[in-house]
């Protein structure tokens, strides 16, 4: 194993035990690192020690010309940033050589969503088998309170409170936050607990279980909501993120406030939450054009 290696792996383990970052987040940042490894070995460096920001900055222009998009060069550089940052803190480097390194801006893309009548519709769910009654209370629970994939998997038993109308979620960097649950959430989830342990093993914890009786898993949500938007005939396929998103963009579009919708969507930076501004005023634009009599020239 290379110098480079050995150092990135420590740093990985560092995220996972000291910063008590998830696996998939862990997972990323060793990928990207990886790649970066690669191209610094190729270029005979043996020491971390030993790059400087001309390297760096070498690295990110030779992936841009690679094709690698802008969202992604933000997120190596970001990788690196943090490398060297823990190197510092083990006193194996003097200074950071990415921190004066920019990477191509990125154009940030409006989140996709639906409008109430898709939901309700994708909602319709005429079935009460054990599967349909779980996968209508994932669907109510990401809507009705939108949490990310990850905080829906790791919800147990005992983080639903449905007296008091609260879920209680772990999110990024194992940071808690209570959350309400609407009233059909609350009904949907009460119905999945009423047969949940027709499927769920004697000695599992986990709100949503899978067919064999685990802690349902990412694939099995993510294919699940695909086949869930066929079966519904939704416009586009279902995500947890598009529910997210669609959570989000309605309650904002209801109360105006910005700080309680990054309070419930758990955003460290509210800049985060500011996207669904922009989507909320595309909205508004749109109508506005088409019912304004002045929005627009007449065509001759």
């Amino acid at each position: 194993m290379s110098r480079l290696q050995e150092w990135a792996d420590r740093f990985i383990e560092h995220l996972r035990t000291e910063r008590r970052l998830s696996p998939h987040t862990s997972e990323s940042y060793g990928r990207d690192l990886r790649a970066a490894i690669q191209w610094f070995e190729k270029l005979r460096m043996d020491s971390w020690a030993r790059l400087s920001q001309h390297h760096i900055r070498q690295y990110i222009a030779a992936r841009h010309r690679q094709g690698f998009s802008a969202k992604s060069l933000h997120r190596e550089l970001s990788a690196l940033r943090s490398l060297f940052n823990f190197l510092l803190r083990e006193k194996q480097l003097e200074s950071n050589p990415a921190l004066g390194v920019r990477a191509p801006k990125v154009r940030r893309k409006l989140p996709a969503t639906l409008d109430a009548d898709q939901i309700s519709r994708l909602l319709e769910v005429d079935d009460d088998s054990p599967v349909a009654l779980r996968d209508r209370a994932i669907i109510e629970l990401f809507y009705s309170s939108g949490l990310r994939l990850a905080e829906l998997i790791g919800l147990d038993l005992d983080d639903i409170n449905l007296s008091e109308q609260l879920v209680e979620v772990t999110g990024k960097g194992d940071k808690t936050r209570r959350v309400p649950v609407g009233r059909q959430a609350r009904e949907a989830i009460g119905q999945w607990l009423e047969i949940r342990l027709r499927m769920a093993s004697p000695d599992e914890a986990a709100l949503f279980v899978g067919v064999r009786g685990k802690r349902i898993s990412r694939s099995t949500v993510h294919r699940q909501l695909h086949a869930w938007s066929i079966r519904q005939g939704t416009p586009r396929n279902i995500h947890p993120h598009l529910l997210r998103h669609s959570f989000a963009s309605h309650l904002l579009e209801s109360s105006g406030d910005l700080r309680a919708v990054q309070e419930l969507l758990g955003h460290a930076n509210i800049s985060t939450t500011q996207i669904y501004t922009h989507l909320d005023f595309q909205h508004l634009a749109e109508v506005y054009d088409k019912a304004h009599p002045r929005a627009r020239k007449k065509r001759r």
